[in-house]
């Protein structure tokens, strides 16, 4: 091997098991890498090809030892027609405005990220998130990424989104939204704006990060046909 070529190859790393926090009884483990200098863009876009998921400044993707529930999963953007419930959703929206601005945490952004946090995931991993760990969650990333905020007509934030653009399309990498506003269903919301967009740019892809079999809470996911799912022969469209 060239040695040049073997000082750009990232270095790859595994995570120790841990209870797994989608399926009871089973355990997780990681391989991941850092994404790191002018290369980092493609680095992580070849690794999603690959089922990897980004996170800071980590790649990472499942590598579990007796599991492999976790799929990667793509909506398949040219194909996609609402159904008669999106519509709805979509209708229901129809006051929110969006604007789409660079990679930079705010107190707003914060606030209502805790209000999500502390009513949708007060037992998850991320619901001791700090103020600063939000920051960095946000700004400490060498990839093409962004936040699209979204406002209610009283210029109020009601939803957030942490994407990156990507070769084929974008990739939703965190998204939260004022959880009492349930009649809207913002989560489903953000999704077929992404979608949208993507259209509009010409992307053929948004990526929708890992469904879970046998996991109810990421069984939504579902919804968003026709989707592609990462397996052992590469992207296939779902059954």
């Amino acid at each position: 091997m060239n040695q040049q070529a073997g000082k750009n190859l990232p270095a790859f790393f595994m995570t120790e098991p841990a209870p797994c926090p989608y399926l009871e009884g089973q355990w997780e483990r990681k391989l991941f890498t850092h994404l790191l200098g002018e290369n980092a863009d493609m680095v992580n876009f070849v690794l999603s090809q690959a089922g990897f998921r980004r996170s800071q400044t980590i790649a990472y993707r499942p590598a579990c030892d007796s599991c492999n529930a976790c799929k990667s999963t793509r909506v398949k953007v040219a194909d996609f027609r609402p159904k008669q419930s999106f519509r709805r959703i979509l209708k229901r929206n129809a006051d929110l405005t969006l604007k789409v601005i660079p990679a930079s945490a705010s107190r707003e952004q914060f606030d209502l990220l805790r209000l999500y946090l502390d009513h949708r995931h007060e037992d998850g991993g991320m619901a001791d998130m700090t103020s600063l760990d939000y920051i960095e969650m946000v700004e400490e990333s060498a990839i093409d990424t962004h936040l699209v905020e979204y406002r209610d007509s009283d210029d109020k934030l009601i939803a957030c989104l942490l994407a990156d653009r990507m070769p084929d399309g974008l990739s939703m990498v965190y998204s939260f939204f004022n959880p009492l506003e349930k009649q809207r269903s913002l989560g489903s919301y953000i999704i077929l704006d992404q979608i949208a967009r993507a259209k509009e740019n010409k992307f053929p892809f948004v990526y929708l990060g890992y469904l879970v079999e046998n996991c109810q809470k990421m069984a939504y996911k579902k919804r968003f046909q026709p989707l592609q799912y990462l397996d052992e022969n590469g992207w296939v469209d779902a059954n």
